[in-house]
């Protein structure tokens, strides 16, 4: 009952709530950010496989320049992350606008975090299992080590909450979530400024 009516209802409710409160934070962290990526705005669309696998645009803060090399390549990502872009991500204020996607129903507010398009094709069944339920903008995988874990582990962590969805699990991740911003624990992975890309094996 919780997994397939409650949980949406708790979804839109408190991401409703959240949004009307946070507000004014959002409008400040939207200007900040504009100004700290040199005009290239504070925002930014991807696209990103949701439950079932159907494509949908998720939206987070911009926390990287758009600076290129004189071939036109983008910088590698330590060269374009600003200190004010750091921060965000650190505390995970980046995340915030995913609300929007919360309220639209492509989000959950508790799941595995939507990945990229082109990963679909590299996951064995058990990890593709991770898209039986909405992506969420904090998951078990996340308040278990973030970006500082393989693949692998998030995977099984994944696959772990799509087989434990409850209301109690979900309470356990927000606690879990809330402490590690607070210790601003596994914000990248080690020697990387966010996290190696997933290439079907690690």
């Amino acid at each position: 009952m919780y997994k397939h009516f409650f949980k949406r209802l708790i979804d839109f409710s408190v991401a409703l709530i959240v949004l009307i409160c946070i507000s004014p934070l959002l409008l400040v962290v939207t200007l900040w950010l504009h100004f700290a990526n040199k005009g290239g705005g504070a925002f930014f669309l991807q696209e990103r496989p949701g439950k079932n696998g159907k494509i949908f645009r998720v939206i987070k803060y911009k926390t990287m320049t758009d600076e290129r090399d004189e071939q036109g390549q983008l910088l590698p990502d330590d060269k374009r992350l600003t200190p004010v872009g750091s921060f965000v991500r650190s505390t995970s204020i980046d995340e915030l606008p995913q609300l929007f996607n919360v309220l639209k129903g492509d989000m959950s507010l508790i799941g595995p975090r939507p990945l990229l398009p082109q990963y679909l094709a590299l996951y064995s069944p058990s990890q593709a299992r991770r898209h039986e339920v909405r992506p969420g903008i904090s998951g078990w995988a996340q308040c278990h080590g973030r970006n500082a874990i393989s693949w692998t582990q998030k995977f099984e962590y994944d696959v772990w909450y799509v087989d434990h969805v409850s209301f109690l699990t979900d309470m356990k991740v927000i606690y879990y979530t809330i402490k590690a911003v607070l210790k601003r624990d596994g914000i990248s992975a080690e020697g990387q400024a966010t996290i190696e890309p997933f290439n079907g094996s690690n």
